[in-house]
């Protein structure tokens, strides 16, 4: 029995096969449909559907009488771990056929049902991968803009999406004309995705005017992105505080308790799994993380970095991911990046990268490793394993390269490949086993945005409107390139998508990028 899968386009989404292999070969394929780009976006509804996924297991276990390995990432799986299945045993591939079907339905379902949500900085994976489909190539101010609202106040946040309702976080000066010594209303935009009108504006913390925090002229009051799950929208503004509200606008908890002194400004977004909210506070006096009851807001674990680097602030997102039996929290910092339980904050590993700081890319997972970068300083990318247990600084990292490594962009994998752009313009597509390098390509411009990948390209946006698409693949090829405003308004938010469309914050706007009916 086969199986293929498609996407809506009638190209396979299975990431990539082994020479001379294809999707009709009658091969097992669980570990090719796993490491697919439709994989990646499927899981974090996966997770969330527990009912479903436990259906599954006992289905596969009557069958076959062998348990779905979850000793790694469930997104990313390749050929390199493979199934444990006897090599070339027909019967093995039959009785994979039921998890096959049922994964592959829930799958569809999943898609179907929220293909158009983008509910956390990356995605709904948190791995910069989309669903959406028949995005426009070519735009400009006047071409393919379904609409283009005017956004109140400065945010580096990127919009997150849920059914036809778009919600964001911004920072409005109040009472000064000198925004560096304005009092500052930090509030949460609610939007039509249709037509981008308000339907609700409100303000959850201030910024007073006396709270002195030395911000970047390259961040703002509002750069973490909210998390919607649900009915609940959970926000963080640093130490300012941190958020739930209901989507229509009705404020649940607040926790203000989580003091430090932020160097630059605020960043880091936080991470929401198994019911605690996880959040990184890497300040220039203090380095912890936390995790929230997302309940309540309540303080539920609270650890310390135990690394002193010479400049330890950072702005990092964690990555969750199920590992081992713990579900883990995966926390870059300056000098290091840690593995934490999410549960009890206990540190289940730690790699030590030096005096690599101001940490922001956030974490990847492919292939059973997770790839992290080391920030400013000394940037660094890291393919690590995360099976193992306390200082894994030597036995767990499977390489690493300097070479155009971003220090703000996260990075993307698709498929066997990593696609990332430094800083500096300078993109490349390493291969994701072995680090070693495919092609490297000057893209021009500066860049902070992270990469994404929807409708089966790469899209690299820089710091001033200019976005790059490129094919996925071995030789750089580039397909279009776009600009939005004078080139010189800033746009360091990354993208958000919704069914055909992309979201584009700017220093003032918010554009729906969509073709023209």
């Amino acid at each position: 029995m086969r199986l293929r899968l498609k996407d809506s386009g009638g190209q396979s989404e299975c990431g990539t096969l082994p020479p001379g292999k294809t999707t009709s070969d009658g091969d097992d394929l669980r570990c090719f449909a796993l490491q697919s780009p439709v994989f990646h976006s499927a899981t974090a509804a996966l997770h969330r559907t527990k009912e479903l996924f436990s259906m599954i297991t006992s289905f596969q276990s009557r069958f076959s009488q062998r348990p779905i390995n979850t000793h790694q990432p469930l997104y990313g799986r390749s050929p390199v771990h493979p199934p444990n299945n006897s090599a070339g045993s027909r019967e093995s591939r039959i009785l994979s056929c039921p998890f096959l079907l049922i994964a592959a339905s829930v799958v569809q379902l999943t898609l179907s049902a929220a293909a158009a949500d983008w509910t956390e900085f990356r995605g709904p994976d948190g791995q910069g991968h989309s669903q959406a489909t028949q995005l426009p190539l070519t735009w400009s101010e006047t071409e393919n803009i379904a609409w283009k609202v005017a956004i109140p106040g400065v945010g580096w946040s990127s919009p997150v999406v849920a059914e036809d309702r778009i919600y964001l976080t911004t920072a409005i000066p109040v009472d000064a004309d000198d925004d560096s010594k304005a009092r500052h209303s930090l509030q949460v935009l609610c939007l039509k995705a249709d037509d981008g009108a308000v339907v609700w504006q409100k303000e959850v913390f201030e910024h007073g005017a006396d709270e002195k925090i030395e911000m970047h002229e390259k961040n703002s009051h509002a750069s973490p992105t909210p998390i919607l799950d649900g009915d609940d929208l959970f926000v963080h503004f640093g130490p300012h505080g941190t958020a739930c509200l209901k989507t229509d606008g009705t404020i649940v908890w607040k926790n203000q308790n989580l003091t430090y002194a932020p160097q630059h400004g605020n960043g880091g977004s936080p991470a929401l799994a198994d019911g605690v909210l996880v959040i990184c506070c890497d300040g220039k006096d203090q380095r912890f993380v936390v995790g929230l009851d997302r309940s309540t807001g309540q303080q539920i674990w609270r650890t310390g970095r135990e690394l002193d680097p010479s400049r330890g602030f950072s702005f990092c997102t964690p990555t969750i991911t199920e590992t081992n039996g713990h579900l883990q929290a995966i926390c870059p910092g300056s000098g290091g990046v840690w593995s934490y339980d999410v549960k009890t904050g206990e540190q289940l590993w730690r790699v030590a990268y030096g005096e690599g700081y101001s940490v922001v890319p956030r974490p990847v997972l492919g292939h059973g490793l997770v790839y992290v970068c080391s920030g400013f300083g000394d940037q660094q990318l890291f393919a690590i394993d995360p099976t193992g247990s306390g200082d894994i600084t030597d036995s767990g990292v499977r390489w690493k390269i300097k070479k155009s490594v971003p220090k703000s962009p996260s990075i993307l994998l698709v498929g066997n490949d990593i696609y990332m752009v430094d800083d500096a313009g300078i993109a490349s597509c390493v291969d994701a086993l072995t680090g070693e390098l495919h092609w490297q390509q000057r893209l021009n411009g500066k860049y902070s945005a992270s990469p994404s990948y929807a409708d089966g390209k790469i899209w690299f946006q820089d710091e001033n409107g200019t976005t790059v698409v490129v094919e996925p693949g071995h030789e750089y090829q580039e397909v279009a390139r776009n600009t939005l405003g004078d080139g010189k308004s800033r746009t360091f938010a990354s993208f958000a998508f919704l069914d055909h469309a992309i979201l584009l914050r700017s220093e003032t706007h918010l554009y729906r990028i969509q073709k023209a009916e």
